[in-house]
């Protein structure tokens, strides 16, 4: 009786090896399958490009002043411009609430304050607290791009944060929808990128980006507002501030 349980044990242990090892490689193909419905193949180079540009000094500190601004149901970028809290983003971030949660890398999370809303150039100015000590990115005094100029771009695409790319810029755009042009790069630009700062060689901000675009001559491209917009406004926002 004996020598037959263990006859019949060592019949229960005897599932041939094939039969294991072709389970876990019909498992693998499953997950191999599943991926591209959940990273398209550029969403994967971009982060590898992002994890290979985060290496350089300079990025790491732009990063900083990058921040996700969330309210009910949507999610976007933003970025430091003054280290007492100012927050340059797009209007359609911040559309339909009067205050955010702004999160930055470093500092934690805040409540944010609408000061103020441009639609007609998609831009908006949010305030945190008045700590002077936020990280903030240096605007440059007008776009001053060329063609095929190198940009960065970094921003909170998808699900993932603080990402870094890199691309070229194109040119002018003019939509039917805006009374002023808009300016074209080929960085690649996704859902969360709303108010990515776009940056020169020298790490200033020469625009923010609002959309993405399919161009006839240049296929999908990143749409963004020039910082000479900003300037133009910047003094009706900020005269409160000026005169403290």
């Amino acid at each position: 009786q004996k020598l037959s349980r263990r006859q019949e044990r060592k019949e229960q242990r005897r599932f041939p090896k094939w039969a294991f090892w072709l389970i876990v490689f019909a498992m693998v193909l499953q997950v191999i399958a599943l991926i591209p419905r959940t990273f398209s193949i550029p969403a994967i180079d971009f982060l590898i490009t992002s994890a290979k540009l985060s290496t350089q000094a300079d990025i790491q500190a732009y990063k900083k002043a990058v921040v996700v601004i969330e309210q009910e149901g949507s999610r976007g970028t933003g970025f430091s411009i003054s280290e007492d809290g100012y927050i340059l983003t797009n209007a359609h971030v911040v559309e339909g609430s009067d205050s955010v949660t702004v999160a930055f890398k470093d500092e934690g999370l805040f409540n944010g304050i609408i000061v103020a809303t441009y639609p007609e150039i998609d831009l908006a100015v949010v305030k945190v607290n008045d700590s002077n000590d936020f990280p903030y990115l240096e605007l440059a005094d007008d776009m001053n791009l060329s063609h095929q100029e190198d940009v960065i771009v970094i921003g909170n695409p998808l699900s993932f944060r603080g990402i870094a790319n890199e691309g070229q810029f194109i040119g002018p755009l003019q939509l039917s929808n805006w009374d002023v042009p808009v300016q074209m790069i080929s960085a690649p630009i996704y859902r969360g990128n709303s108010g990515s700062p776009v940056l020169n060689e020298h790490g200033e901000v020469v625009g923010v980006v609002f959309a993405t675009y399919h161009h006839s001559d240049y296929g999908k491209v990143g749409l963004f507002v020039p910082i000479d917009y900003f300037h133009i406004i910047y003094e009706e926002i900020f005269h409160f501030k000026d005169a403290k």
